[in-house]
Protein backbone atom coordinates (compact mmCIF):
# COMPACT_ATOMS: atom_id res chain seq x y z
CA UNK A 1 0.00 0.00 0.00
CA UNK A 2 1.80 3.58 -1.24
CA UNK A 3 1.16 6.46 0.78
CA UNK A 4 -1.17 9.19 0.34
CA UNK A 5 1.24 11.51 -0.60
CA UNK A 6 2.41 9.37 -4.05
CA UNK A 7 -0.74 9.23 -5.45
CA UNK A 8 -0.97 13.05 -7.34
CA UNK A 9 1.63 12.96 -8.93
CA UNK A 10 2.84 9.67 -10.84
CA UNK A 11 6.29 10.71 -12.01
CA UNK A 12 7.96 12.31 -8.57
CA UNK A 13 7.41 9.07 -6.79
CA UNK A 14 10.45 7.34 -8.42
CA UNK A 15 12.31 9.96 -7.94
CA UNK A 16 11.63 10.16 -4.24
CA UNK A 17 12.05 6.39 -3.69
CA UNK A 18 15.75 6.90 -5.53
CA UNK A 19 16.74 9.49 -2.48
CA UNK A 20 15.30 7.93 -0.23
CA UNK A 21 16.83 4.12 -0.62
CA UNK A 22 20.00 6.12 -1.52
CA UNK A 23 19.94 6.90 2.45
CA UNK A 24 19.01 4.32 3.99
CA UNK A 25 22.19 2.51 2.51
CA UNK A 26 24.64 5.45 3.95
CA UNK A 27 25.51 6.61 7.38
CA UNK A 28 23.15 7.62 10.18
CA UNK A 29 21.09 10.50 10.03
CA UNK A 30 23.79 13.55 10.87
CA UNK A 31 23.80 15.43 13.99
CA UNK A 32 22.75 18.95 14.43
CA UNK A 33 25.48 21.97 12.97
CA UNK A 34 25.96 22.61 16.76
CA UNK A 35 27.00 19.16 17.52
CA UNK A 36 29.18 18.60 14.77
CA UNK A 37 30.80 22.27 15.93
CA UNK A 38 31.75 20.94 19.22
CA UNK A 39 32.82 17.51 17.90
CA UNK A 40 35.45 19.00 15.71
CA UNK A 41 36.40 21.58 18.64
CA UNK A 42 37.53 18.19 20.11
CA UNK A 43 39.00 16.09 17.43
CA UNK A 44 41.09 18.94 15.17
CA UNK A 45 43.15 19.90 17.76
CA UNK A 46 43.65 16.13 18.43
CA UNK A 47 44.54 15.47 15.03
CA UNK A 48 46.43 18.89 14.57
CA UNK A 49 48.77 17.84 17.55
CA UNK A 50 49.23 14.08 16.09
CA UNK A 51 50.28 15.94 13.08
CA UNK A 52 52.79 17.64 14.82
CA UNK A 53 54.29 15.02 16.99
CA UNK A 54 54.82 13.12 14.17
CA UNK A 55 56.64 15.57 12.22
CA UNK A 56 58.50 16.57 15.84
CA UNK A 57 59.67 12.64 16.06
CA UNK A 58 59.93 11.25 12.99
CA UNK A 59 62.98 9.25 12.72
CA UNK A 60 64.28 9.75 9.49
CA UNK A 61 65.24 6.15 9.25
CA UNK A 62 66.77 3.14 11.00
CA UNK A 63 70.40 4.12 12.97
CA UNK A 64 72.67 2.21 11.41
CA UNK A 65 75.03 -0.28 13.72
CA UNK A 66 78.08 -2.72 13.41
CA UNK A 67 75.98 -6.73 12.78
CA UNK A 68 76.47 -9.03 16.23
CA UNK A 69 76.06 -11.94 13.88
CA UNK A 70 73.59 -12.80 16.52
CA UNK A 71 69.94 -13.69 16.44
CA UNK A 72 68.02 -11.58 13.98
CA UNK A 73 70.91 -9.60 13.99
CA UNK A 74 72.83 -11.38 11.13
CA UNK A 75 73.33 -10.99 7.28
CA UNK A 76 71.01 -13.28 5.70
CA UNK A 77 70.44 -14.73 1.90
CA UNK A 78 68.12 -16.90 0.16
CA UNK A 79 69.11 -20.83 -0.69
CA UNK A 80 68.04 -23.88 -2.05
CA UNK A 81 68.11 -27.55 -0.83
CA UNK A 82 70.09 -29.03 -4.02
CA UNK A 83 70.88 -32.41 -2.59
CA UNK A 84 70.29 -34.65 0.54
CA UNK A 85 72.26 -37.82 1.51
CA UNK A 86 71.10 -40.13 4.74
CA UNK A 87 74.58 -40.32 6.25
CA UNK A 88 75.78 -41.74 9.66
CA UNK A 89 75.94 -39.60 12.30
CA UNK A 90 79.53 -41.74 13.18
CA UNK A 91 80.67 -40.58 10.37
CA UNK A 92 80.35 -37.19 10.07
CA UNK A 93 80.53 -37.01 13.95
CA UNK A 94 77.20 -35.26 14.15
CA UNK A 95 77.27 -35.31 18.39
CA UNK A 96 79.44 -36.84 21.19
CA UNK A 97 78.11 -39.61 23.66
CA UNK A 98 78.79 -37.84 27.47
CA UNK A 99 81.95 -38.73 28.94
CA UNK A 100 80.11 -40.06 31.62
CA UNK A 101 78.13 -42.10 28.90
CA UNK A 102 75.06 -41.51 31.23
CA UNK A 103 72.25 -42.45 29.33
CA UNK A 104 69.06 -41.85 31.43
CA UNK A 105 69.26 -37.76 31.24
CA UNK A 106 67.23 -36.57 28.01
CA UNK A 107 70.50 -34.76 27.00
CA UNK A 108 72.56 -37.89 27.01
CA UNK A 109 69.75 -40.18 25.25
CA UNK A 110 69.57 -37.44 22.83
CA UNK A 111 73.57 -37.75 22.31
CA UNK A 112 73.44 -41.19 21.79
CA UNK A 113 70.31 -40.97 18.79
CA UNK A 114 71.80 -39.14 17.28
CA UNK A 115 75.53 -41.04 17.53
CA UNK A 116 73.99 -43.41 16.58
CA UNK A 117 71.17 -42.94 14.26
CA UNK A 118 71.06 -41.94 10.60
CA UNK A 119 71.64 -38.40 9.63
CA UNK A 120 70.94 -36.15 6.69
CA UNK A 121 74.06 -34.42 4.33
CA UNK A 122 72.28 -31.75 2.48
CA UNK A 123 73.89 -29.69 0.20
CA UNK A 124 72.50 -25.95 -0.26
CA UNK A 125 73.37 -23.30 -2.65
CA UNK A 126 73.03 -19.43 -2.60
CA UNK A 127 70.63 -18.21 -4.64
CA UNK A 128 71.02 -14.33 -3.85
CA UNK A 129 73.85 -12.00 -2.75
CA UNK A 130 77.27 -11.74 -3.84
CA UNK A 131 77.80 -15.25 -3.25
CA UNK A 132 74.98 -16.71 -5.46
CA UNK A 133 75.66 -19.78 -7.29
CA UNK A 134 78.22 -20.69 -4.49
CA UNK A 135 77.39 -24.49 -2.22
CA UNK A 136 78.23 -25.57 1.09
CA UNK A 137 77.00 -28.92 3.18
CA UNK A 138 74.70 -28.56 6.16
CA UNK A 139 74.53 -31.72 8.12
CA UNK A 140 70.86 -32.27 10.47
CA UNK A 141 70.61 -34.42 12.87
CA UNK A 142 68.20 -37.00 13.22
CA UNK A 143 66.30 -35.09 16.20
CA UNK A 144 66.66 -31.83 15.15
CA UNK A 145 62.86 -30.24 14.68
CA UNK A 146 63.26 -29.05 10.97
CA UNK A 147 64.23 -31.59 8.47
CA UNK A 148 65.56 -30.25 5.27
CA UNK A 149 64.33 -32.26 1.72
CA UNK A 150 65.86 -31.61 -1.64
CA UNK A 151 64.35 -28.23 -3.58
CA UNK A 152 63.44 -26.36 -0.66
CA UNK A 153 63.62 -23.05 -0.19
CA UNK A 154 66.18 -21.81 2.92
CA UNK A 155 67.35 -18.66 4.32
CA UNK A 156 70.99 -18.70 5.08
CA UNK A 157 73.09 -16.58 7.30
CA UNK A 158 76.18 -15.33 6.60
CA UNK A 159 79.26 -15.39 8.95
CA UNK A 160 82.27 -13.15 6.76
CA UNK A 161 84.86 -13.65 9.63
CA UNK A 162 84.12 -17.45 9.92
CA UNK A 163 86.59 -19.76 7.81
CA UNK A 164 85.40 -19.85 4.31
CA UNK A 165 84.11 -23.44 5.38
CA UNK A 166 81.73 -22.15 7.83
CA UNK A 167 80.77 -18.95 6.44
CA UNK A 168 76.95 -20.19 5.33
CA UNK A 169 74.69 -21.69 7.69
CA UNK A 170 70.80 -23.01 7.04
CA UNK A 171 68.83 -20.50 10.03
CA UNK A 172 65.50 -21.01 8.70
CA UNK A 173 63.30 -22.37 6.04
CA UNK A 174 61.92 -19.96 2.90
CA UNK A 175 57.85 -19.28 4.00
CA UNK A 176 57.81 -16.47 1.15
CA UNK A 177 55.35 -18.85 -1.09
CA UNK A 178 52.39 -20.18 1.52
CA UNK A 179 52.69 -16.80 3.25
CA UNK A 180 52.18 -14.53 0.11
CA UNK A 181 49.17 -16.73 -0.54
CA UNK A 182 47.82 -16.93 2.37
CA UNK A 183 47.58 -13.03 2.23
CA UNK A 184 46.22 -12.68 -0.76
CA UNK A 185 43.53 -15.29 0.12
CA UNK A 186 42.38 -13.08 3.14
CA UNK A 187 42.57 -9.99 1.22
CA UNK A 188 40.08 -11.37 -1.43
CA UNK A 189 37.91 -13.02 1.65
CA UNK A 190 37.91 -9.70 2.82
CA UNK A 191 37.34 -7.94 0.04
CA UNK A 192 34.45 -9.95 -1.38
CA UNK A 193 32.29 -10.09 1.63
CA UNK A 194 33.15 -5.75 2.86
CA UNK A 195 33.18 -4.77 -0.57
CA UNK A 196 34.41 -1.22 -0.45
CA UNK A 197 34.53 -1.34 3.27
CA UNK A 198 36.89 -4.55 2.88
CA UNK A 199 38.60 -2.43 0.52
CA UNK A 200 39.24 -0.01 2.54
CA UNK A 201 40.15 -1.85 5.63
CA UNK A 202 43.33 -3.16 3.70
CA UNK A 203 44.37 0.26 2.90
CA UNK A 204 43.92 1.18 6.31
CA UNK A 205 46.10 -2.07 7.39
CA UNK A 206 48.54 -0.64 5.27
CA UNK A 207 48.82 2.66 6.76
CA UNK A 208 49.02 1.25 9.99
CA UNK A 209 51.92 -1.14 8.90
CA UNK A 210 53.23 1.71 7.48
CA UNK A 211 53.50 4.03 10.72
CA UNK A 212 54.24 1.12 12.83
CA UNK A 213 57.40 0.38 10.04
CA UNK A 214 58.07 4.12 9.46
CA UNK A 215 57.79 5.74 12.56
CA UNK A 216 57.21 4.11 15.79
CA UNK A 217 60.07 1.36 15.56
CA UNK A 218 62.63 3.91 14.17
CA UNK A 219 61.66 6.33 16.03
CA UNK A 220 62.12 4.08 19.56
CA UNK A 221 65.52 2.44 17.95
CA UNK A 222 66.41 6.68 17.43
CA UNK A 223 65.88 6.85 21.65
CA UNK A 224 63.13 8.50 21.61
CA UNK A 225 60.74 7.65 24.37
CA UNK A 226 58.75 4.91 23.89
CA UNK A 227 55.73 5.97 25.56
CA UNK A 228 55.42 8.78 23.87
CA UNK A 229 56.26 7.26 20.34
CA UNK A 230 53.69 4.62 21.34
CA UNK A 231 50.52 7.03 21.97
CA UNK A 232 51.57 9.31 18.61
CA UNK A 233 51.81 6.17 16.34
CA UNK A 234 48.31 4.66 17.99
CA UNK A 235 46.72 8.06 17.38
CA UNK A 236 47.72 8.22 13.90
CA UNK A 237 46.42 4.70 13.38
CA UNK A 238 42.89 5.09 15.06
CA UNK A 239 42.42 8.30 13.02
CA UNK A 240 43.40 7.05 10.04
CA UNK A 241 41.50 3.15 10.62
CA UNK A 242 38.50 4.49 12.06
CA UNK A 243 37.33 7.25 9.53
CA UNK A 244 38.68 5.37 6.19
CA UNK A 245 36.88 2.21 7.24
CA UNK A 246 33.46 3.68 8.51
CA UNK A 247 33.37 7.65 7.04
CA UNK A 248 34.01 11.33 8.61
CA UNK A 249 30.82 11.30 10.52
CA UNK A 250 29.81 12.40 13.79
CA UNK A 251 29.24 8.51 14.97
CA UNK A 252 32.88 7.74 14.14
CA UNK A 253 33.74 11.31 16.04
CA UNK A 254 32.41 9.91 18.57
CA UNK A 255 33.77 5.91 18.55
CA UNK A 256 37.39 7.65 17.92
CA UNK A 257 37.18 10.11 21.55
CA UNK A 258 36.01 6.67 23.17
CA UNK A 259 39.08 5.23 21.97
CA UNK A 260 41.44 8.18 22.90
CA UNK A 261 40.02 8.64 26.13
CA UNK A 262 40.44 4.28 26.66
CA UNK A 263 44.10 4.68 25.66
CA UNK A 264 45.14 7.28 28.03
CA UNK A 265 43.41 4.83 30.81
CA UNK A 266 45.36 2.04 29.93
CA UNK A 267 48.63 4.12 29.48
CA UNK A 268 48.12 5.54 33.14
CA UNK A 269 47.38 2.24 34.16
CA UNK A 270 50.10 0.51 32.58
CA UNK A 271 52.96 2.70 33.30
CA UNK A 272 51.72 2.73 37.40
CA UNK A 273 52.07 -1.07 37.16
CA UNK A 274 54.51 -1.90 35.22
CA UNK A 275 56.69 0.80 37.37
CA UNK A 276 54.99 -0.69 40.86
CA UNK A 277 55.93 -4.08 40.19
CA UNK A 278 59.11 -4.23 38.44
CA UNK A 279 58.81 -5.31 35.02
CA UNK A 280 62.17 -4.58 33.24
CA UNK A 281 60.83 -5.54 30.24
CA UNK A 282 64.31 -7.45 29.34
CA UNK A 283 63.27 -10.65 29.69
CA UNK A 284 64.20 -12.83 26.79
CA UNK A 285 67.17 -13.44 24.24
CA UNK A 286 65.57 -10.58 21.79
CA UNK A 287 64.77 -8.06 24.28
CA UNK A 288 68.65 -8.64 25.29
CA UNK A 289 70.29 -8.19 22.13
CA UNK A 290 67.89 -4.66 21.38
CA UNK A 291 69.36 -3.89 24.83
CA UNK A 292 72.97 -4.92 23.85
CA UNK A 293 72.87 -2.89 20.54
CA UNK A 294 70.90 0.35 21.97
CA UNK A 295 71.32 0.32 25.29
CA UNK A 296 69.39 3.88 25.99
CA UNK A 297 66.08 2.33 24.93
CA UNK A 298 64.08 2.03 27.68
CA UNK A 299 63.07 -1.37 27.80
CA UNK A 300 60.01 -0.56 30.62
CA UNK A 301 58.96 1.83 28.23
CA UNK A 302 59.13 -0.42 25.14
CA UNK A 303 56.72 -2.82 27.71
CA UNK A 304 54.16 0.17 27.67
CA UNK A 305 54.37 0.78 24.64
CA UNK A 306 53.46 -2.53 22.92
CA UNK A 307 50.40 -2.72 25.40
CA UNK A 308 49.18 0.25 23.98
CA UNK A 309 49.56 -1.08 20.53
CA UNK A 310 48.22 -4.67 21.13
CA UNK A 311 44.92 -2.87 22.86
CA UNK A 312 44.10 -0.53 19.99
CA UNK A 313 42.91 -3.08 17.61
CA UNK A 314 40.03 -4.73 20.09
CA UNK A 315 39.34 -0.99 21.24
CA UNK A 316 38.70 0.30 17.82
CA UNK A 317 36.22 -2.68 17.54
CA UNK A 318 34.19 -2.53 21.00
CA UNK A 319 34.29 1.65 20.46
CA UNK A 320 32.27 1.50 16.89
CA UNK A 321 30.27 -1.36 18.13
CA UNK A 322 29.09 0.04 20.80
CA UNK A 323 28.50 3.96 19.12
CA UNK A 324 26.88 1.69 16.11
CA UNK A 325 24.35 0.61 18.45
CA UNK A 326 23.27 3.37 19.95
CA UNK A 327 23.28 5.00 16.87
CA UNK A 328 20.63 2.76 15.66
CA UNK A 329 18.60 2.20 18.95
CA UNK A 330 18.05 5.93 18.82
CA UNK A 331 17.00 5.66 14.52
CA UNK A 332 14.44 3.01 16.46
CA UNK A 333 13.09 5.09 18.47
CA UNK A 334 14.13 8.73 18.40
CA UNK A 335 11.98 9.85 21.32
CA UNK A 336 14.35 7.90 24.38
CA UNK A 337 16.12 9.90 25.76
CA UNK A 338 19.96 9.75 26.84
CA UNK A 339 19.21 7.60 30.03
CA UNK A 340 17.04 5.29 27.94
CA UNK A 341 19.76 5.22 25.43
CA UNK A 342 22.62 4.64 27.67
CA UNK A 343 21.01 1.79 29.29
CA UNK A 344 19.83 0.11 26.45
CA UNK A 345 23.25 0.64 24.74
CA UNK A 346 25.20 -0.65 28.17
CA UNK A 347 23.33 -3.99 27.70
CA UNK A 348 24.74 -4.67 24.84
CA UNK A 349 27.69 -3.63 25.94
CA UNK A 350 28.20 -6.08 29.03
CA UNK A 351 27.86 -9.06 26.15
CA UNK A 352 30.83 -7.34 24.35
CA UNK A 353 33.02 -7.11 27.42
CA UNK A 354 32.41 -10.79 28.87
CA UNK A 355 33.28 -12.09 24.60
CA UNK A 356 36.25 -9.48 24.32
CA UNK A 357 37.70 -10.11 27.79
CA UNK A 358 37.68 -14.06 27.55
CA UNK A 359 39.39 -13.23 23.60
CA UNK A 360 41.97 -11.16 25.02
CA UNK A 361 43.28 -13.66 27.74
CA UNK A 362 42.84 -16.84 25.52
CA UNK A 363 44.85 -14.52 22.89
CA UNK A 364 47.90 -14.19 25.16
CA UNK A 365 47.43 -17.20 26.69
CA UNK A 366 47.79 -18.80 23.40
CA UNK A 367 50.85 -16.73 22.85
CA UNK A 368 52.84 -17.93 25.74
CA UNK A 369 51.33 -21.34 26.05
CA UNK A 370 54.92 -22.64 25.41
CA UNK A 371 56.63 -21.16 28.62
CA UNK A 372 53.25 -22.54 30.50
CA UNK A 373 53.98 -25.82 29.56
CA UNK A 374 57.54 -25.30 30.85
CA UNK A 375 56.26 -24.35 34.03
CA UNK A 376 53.92 -27.30 34.19
CA UNK A 377 56.35 -29.46 33.56
CA UNK A 378 58.75 -28.01 36.82
CA UNK A 379 55.25 -28.81 38.57
CA UNK A 380 55.81 -24.99 39.72
CA UNK A 381 52.92 -23.41 41.88
CA UNK A 382 50.43 -21.03 40.39
CA UNK A 383 51.86 -18.34 42.40
CA UNK A 384 55.32 -18.94 41.73
CA UNK A 385 54.56 -19.12 38.08
CA UNK A 386 52.65 -15.92 38.49
CA UNK A 387 55.55 -13.93 40.15
CA UNK A 388 58.17 -14.55 37.19
CA UNK A 389 58.66 -11.87 35.08
CA UNK A 390 58.11 -13.71 32.04
CA UNK A 391 54.18 -14.53 33.03
CA UNK A 392 54.33 -11.13 35.38
CA UNK A 393 54.55 -8.85 32.02
CA UNK A 394 51.54 -10.89 30.14
CA UNK A 395 49.37 -10.81 33.31
CA UNK A 396 50.13 -6.78 33.69
CA UNK A 397 49.44 -6.68 29.39
CA UNK A 398 46.39 -8.42 29.56
CA UNK A 399 45.00 -6.89 32.54
CA UNK A 400 45.67 -3.27 31.76
CA UNK A 401 44.35 -3.59 28.37
CA UNK A 402 41.54 -5.54 29.61
CA UNK A 403 40.79 -2.80 32.40
CA UNK A 404 40.69 -0.33 29.18
CA UNK A 405 38.23 -2.63 27.38
CA UNK A 406 35.94 -3.11 30.02
CA UNK A 407 36.16 1.35 30.24
CA UNK A 408 36.10 1.83 27.35
CA UNK A 409 32.07 0.40 26.87
CA UNK A 410 30.28 2.60 29.37
CA UNK A 411 32.47 5.45 28.30
CA UNK A 412 31.82 5.64 24.70
CA UNK A 413 27.97 4.68 25.58
CA UNK A 414 27.49 7.45 27.22
CA UNK A 415 29.25 10.26 25.02
CA UNK A 416 27.40 8.18 22.00
CA UNK A 417 23.91 8.61 24.01
CA UNK A 418 24.94 12.09 24.95
CA UNK A 419 25.78 13.28 21.57
CA UNK A 420 22.83 11.79 19.16
CA UNK A 421 20.22 12.52 22.01
CA UNK A 422 21.11 15.94 21.42
CA UNK A 423 19.77 16.01 17.95
CA UNK A 424 16.88 17.01 17.46
CA UNK A 425 15.01 17.50 13.71
CA UNK A 426 14.33 21.00 14.01
CA UNK A 427 18.20 21.59 15.05
CA UNK A 428 19.57 20.56 11.83
CA UNK A 429 20.84 22.57 9.01
CA UNK A 430 17.98 21.47 6.55
CA UNK A 431 14.37 20.22 7.30
CA UNK A 432 14.89 17.56 4.38
CA UNK A 433 17.33 15.66 6.87
CA UNK A 434 14.92 15.40 9.32
CA UNK A 435 12.30 14.06 7.11
CA UNK A 436 14.44 11.14 5.47
CA UNK A 437 13.40 8.12 7.87
CA UNK A 438 10.09 8.90 6.87
CA UNK A 439 10.89 8.64 3.06
CA UNK A 440 13.51 5.56 3.72
CA UNK A 441 10.49 3.67 5.14
CA UNK A 442 8.12 3.97 1.84
CA UNK A 443 11.51 3.50 -0.35
CA UNK A 444 11.60 -0.04 0.97
CA UNK A 445 7.75 -0.70 1.59
CA UNK A 446 7.64 0.03 -2.50
CA UNK A 447 10.62 -2.05 -2.91
CA UNK A 448 9.22 -4.98 -1.22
Amino acid sequence: MTSPQSDPAPQPPPQGHTHGHTHSHGPAAPVSKHLRKVIAAVLIPFATAVVVGLIAFWPGGVPDHERTGVGFDRQTQDGKVVQVVKVDCADVNAAQVPPTGDTSTPSGREAVNEQEGECAKATIEVTTGNDKGRQFVEVVQPDAPRQLREGQGVVVAYAPDAPRDLQYSVTDVNRKIPMTLLAAIFALAVVAVGRMRGVMALVALAVSFAVLTLFILPAILQGSNPLVVAVIGASAIMLAALYMCHGVTARTSVAVIGTLISLLLIGLLGSLFIGWASLSGNTDDNTGLIHGLYPDIDMSGLLLAGVIIGSLGVLDDVTVTQTSAVWELHQADPRMGWRGLYRAGIRIGRDHIASVVNTLVLAYAGAALPLLLLFSIAQSSVGTVANSELVAEEIVRTLVGSIGLVASVPVTTVLAALVVSADRPGARTSSSTAATPARTGRGRRRKA
